[in-house]
C-alpha cells in the first residue's frame, strides 16, 4: 500500500527554514557545528528563494574583508577572540540573514538610538565591563546568541530599522585562562565582555578590544590598538 504524502507549499516551507534559522541564530551550542548547519539551512532558503547565487556572493565579500577562512567564519574568529566561537559566528551570519529579510529580532533600536550607540561604543568598549553593563548602557539586545545562563560566553546584537546599518555586536566570554586548571562554575558570575564589532571595513577593524579582550587574545596575534 502506497501513502500518498503531501507536501508543504512553499512558502510554509519558507517559514518554517526562517524559523529554523533564527533558533539557531538564538541557541547555537544545540546544534553541534552551528556554521555547518547554518549553511545547510541558508542554502535551502536561497534554493526556495531562487537565489542561490546570493551564497557565493557573500562568502567572497568576507573573503575580502578578512572574514572568512577554509573553516569558514570560525575561522576569522581564531587569532581575535578565544574559546568556542559558536555565538560569535552566529552574529556575523545573523547580519547576513538580516539583510535577506530572515532575521526576526526581539528589539529594533529607532534611528535616534542607534545613533547615540554608534557613537559611544567605540570609545566605551576600550573600558572593562561585564553583560550586565552592557544591558544597563544600551538596553536588551535585540538578538541574543547563545543561552540566559551567564556561566557561558554569549554575543549581545543590536539592530536598527535600516537594514543596511550594521549589527553592532557585543562579544562576551566566561571561560579558564590558559594555562590554569578548568573549573565548574566559574568563579566570575558574569561573563567578561572582550570586544565590540561594529563596521563594514575589514574584520579585524571592525573590533574595539576592552583590557580584558586584549589579553586573552589568542598567542601569535596581532594586536592594535
Amino acid at each position: 500500500m502506497t501513502c500518498e504524502t503531501v507536501l508543504a507549499a512553499p512558502d510554509e516551507m519558507r517559514t518554517h527554514l526562517v524559523d529554523q534559522l533564527n533558533s539557531m541564530l538564538r541557541r547555537p551550542g544545540m546544534y553541534g557545528d552551528v556554521e555547518a548547519s547554518m549553511w545547510i539551512v541558508v542554502n535551502h532558503l536561497l534554493f526556495l528563494e531562487r537565489r542561490p547565487e546570493v551564497w557565493e556572493e557573500q562568502k567572497r565579500a568576507w573573503s575580502r574583508q578578512g572574514g572568512w577562512s577554509p573553516t569558514g567564519v570560525k575561522g576569522a574568529f581564531g587569532s581575535l577572540l578565544p574559546g568556542d566561537h559558536g555565538h560569535s559566528v552566529a552574529s556575523v551570519y545573523a547580519e547576513f540573514a538580516r539583510r535577506q529579510g530572515w532575521l526576526k529580532p526581539d528589539r529594533v533600536l529607532d534611528a535616534e538610538a542607534y545613533a547615540a550607540l554608534r557613537d559611544a561604543v567605540r570609545q566605551w568598549g576600550r573600558s572593562d565591563r561585564v553583560w550586565a553593563d552592557v544591558t544597563t548602557a544600551f538596553g536588551p539586545p535585540s538578538v541574543l546568541f547563545g543561552g540566559t545562563n551567564p556561566f557561558y560566553g554569549k554575543t549581545l546584537g543590536y539592530v536598527t530599522e535600516d537594514p543596511a546599518q550594521p549589527m553592532v555586536s557585543f562579544h562576551l566570554w566566561n571561560g579558564t585562562d590558559p594555562g590554569t586548571e578548568a573549573d565548574w562554575p566559574p568563579a566570575r558570575t558574569q561573563p567578561l565582555l572582550l570586544a565590540v564589532r561594529c563596521g563594514d571595513g575589514t574584520f579585524a577593524d571592525s573590533f574595539t578590544f576592552t583590557p580584558q579582550g586584549r589579553r586573552r587574545r589568542p598567542k601569535g596575534a596581532e594586536h592594535p590598538e
